[in-house]
């Protein structure tokens, strides 16, 4: 697979909302589709190319134009045709989670493009371009163009998108979600975690359940998932030292935790990265 990827470190536009990668897609033969989770939400735009994409065990075909957005903790994968493949826009947000997603309820939506309003491409490529530029300010270009995105997206689809709008709930969660972020190789319990918010674990794991869709502790395993995954592909740390520097309790559980999450175990999942990066 070809990419053009931008890890954006975390750029804030709404209170807890954060644009934290952007990339552009091309399948190739040497890519390894499986499905996998995120702990936040993703929105593809499909370039061009012929496929599907699957949510779970549900699959739907993929033409020029669709927009999807799946949100944090589904399952999903992206099915190219080998002879005309899947070229796509990614952008990963946390912090923002779509209500009333069609057949998917709350975990996806799909729009084809004959069914969209405005112009999203545009916010989509000149985020790539700001990226690829890296003029002075570009982060906060990034940021602003990433909130017009989702308000254009959010007036589309009305009421079934989560508005910026904070309740209690949401903003006890946003600090719960932040302080995992920032303490995920720790030793985190529910009881520290309703500590922090100042609110009861049972209250902390209703609220959390409603706003972000998952108990607290599955979010921050996915967040370890998450931060294992880069670091098999961007480090020459073992197994071991990987497993120690997220929190888990041992190298076993860290494999046992990450081949349930993605669907290979830390080893497998390092060595198809490079296999990947050679190429044939």
């Amino acid at each position: 697979m070809s990419e053009q990827r931008y890890d954006l470190g975390r750029r804030s536009f709404w209170e807890d909302c954060q644009l934290l990668y952007v990339a552009r897609h091309r399948f190739e033969n040497d890519w390894l589709s499986l499905p996998h989770t995120h702990y936040c939400a993703e929105v593809f735009d499909i370039l061009g190319g012929k496929g599907f994409f699957q949510v779970e065990s549900q699959q739907f075909p993929l033409r020029p134009g669709d927009l999807v957005v799946v949100n944090p903790d589904t399952s999903h994968t992206e099915l190219s045709f080998a002879d005309n493949p899947l070229e796509y826009i990614v952008m990963g947000i946390d912090g923002v989670r779509f209500q009333g997603a069609g057949d998917g309820e709350d975990r996806y939506f799909h729009l084809s493009a004959d069914q969209l309003e405005g112009d999203y491409r545009f916010y989509l490529e000149s985020i790539l371009s700001e990226c690829d530029g890296r003029r002075d300010g570009f982060l906060d270009v990034c940021a602003g163009l990433a909130q017009a995105f989702l308000v254009l997206l959010r007036r589309q689809i009305a009421q079934r998108a989560l508005s910026p709008a904070r309740s209690r709930s949401n903003s006890e969660c946003g600090r719960i979600k932040r302080y995992m972020d920032e303490h995920y190789s720790e030793n985190i319990t529910l009881d520290a975690l309703a500590a922090q918010a100042h609110i009861s674990k049972h209250y902390l794991i209703h609220a959390f359940n409603k706003e972000v869709g998952c108990s607290p502790i599955s979010y921050l395993l996915a967040r370890r998932i998450a931060e294992g995954k880069h670091l098999l592909e961007n480090s020459s740390l073992s197994v071991r030292e990987i497993s120690l520097s997220l929190g888990f309790s041992s190298p076993s559980y860290f494999t046992q935790r990450f081949k349930k999450a993605v669907g290979l175990s830390p080893l497998e999942y390092r060595l198809s990265i490079r296999s990947q990066a050679r190429g044939p």
